[in-house]
């Protein structure tokens, strides 16, 4: 064995117990991650007596659907499913094409107090919500906009834009601008340019800061809570599981189907933009 292989293999012997042992702890990890998952989707089809019971098991021998035939038979449950549908693709579309034009502007002009509105943007990120729930909630009643879909739309977009703008600014950052003035020269418009070659360059960004935009808008309890008031018809899917919260006992099994419905959107969304969502992670990274 030449020297080299020696090398080789004396360092393979060294690092090959820090890999298992970085292995072993991301399979750790991932399992304590993923067993609430579990428990909330177990839970949905125990039945009620398992369920109560004061020694729970993590299975069931009898599977039962009476949990999600309960959260089905609510009345507007469908409703507040398409509600959230459309209060969630709305913020989605709206903020990753506002982001993509913001962040195109910030990196490709020279304005003034440009780093300024940068900054802003970054600290907007660390104003927690929460504070500002009662300011939002009086200008949604100046606006004229409490109980209805707008009410939770502008919010959560005033949310989202600046961590969307943010994250597509490297995107575009990293897209060479000899390639913008081969278009040019090649007769191509500045809108051609942005929407045809820009435009899926970045495309990878814009799926990746759309899940995090689906995902906070999807499960937004705090604003529904605040801004639905009265009308229950354009309440959203989180305000659904507040019928299974009763006075005498609370309906264990209905929270946990219902829960397990409103994460299935979740998943379906991160799986179809799998791909393109580690794509710009990376980019993210990267740059």
């Amino acid at each position: 064995m030449t020297l080299s292989g020696i090398r080789a293999a004396r360092g393979l012997r060294v690092r090959r117990p820090w890999r298992l042992a970085a292995e072993a702890s991301a399979l750790l990890i991932a399992l304590v991650v993923a067993f609430p998952l579990y428990w909330m989707v177990l839970s949905a089809f125990k039945p009620a007596g398992e369920i109560e019971s004061t020694e729970p098991r993590p299975w069931t021998l009898a599977p039962s659907l009476d949990s999600f035939r309960r959260v089905f038979q609510q009345q507007e449950f469908g409703r507040y499913f398409l509600n959230s549908l459309v209060v969630a693709g709305t913020v989605v579309v709206v903020s990753a094409l506002v982001a993509f034009l913001a962040a195109t502007a910030v990196t490709r002009f020279r304005f003034r107090f440009r780093t300024t509105l940068l900054i802003m943007f970054l600290v907007a990120q660390m104003v927690p919500v929460e504070a500002l729930t009662i300011p939002l909630f009086f200008l949604m009643r100046d606006f004229g906009q409490l109980n209805t879909l707008g009410s939770l739309i502008l919010p959560h977009l005033a949310f989202s834009l600046p961590f969307a703008v943010w994250m597509l600014r490297g995107f575009v950052k990293a897209v060479p601008e000899a390639l913008e003035e081969a278009a040019y020269i090649d007769g191509a418009s500045r809108a051609r340019f942005l929407w045809q070659i820009l435009f899926p360059l970045v495309f990878p960004g814009l799926v990746a800061t759309s899940v995090f935009s689906f995902i906070s808008t999807w499960n937004d309890f705090l604003f529904a809570k605040s801004f639905i008031i009265s009308d229950t018809s354009q309440s959203t899917l989180p305000m659904a599981l507040l019928v299974f919260f009763k006075p005498d006992e609370n309906d264990w099994g209905g929270i946990m189907a219902a829960s397990t419905v409103m994460t299935l959107p979740v998943l379906v969304f991160f799986v179809l933009v799998q791909r393109r969502l580690v794509s710009g992670l990376g980019g993210a990274v990267k740059d």
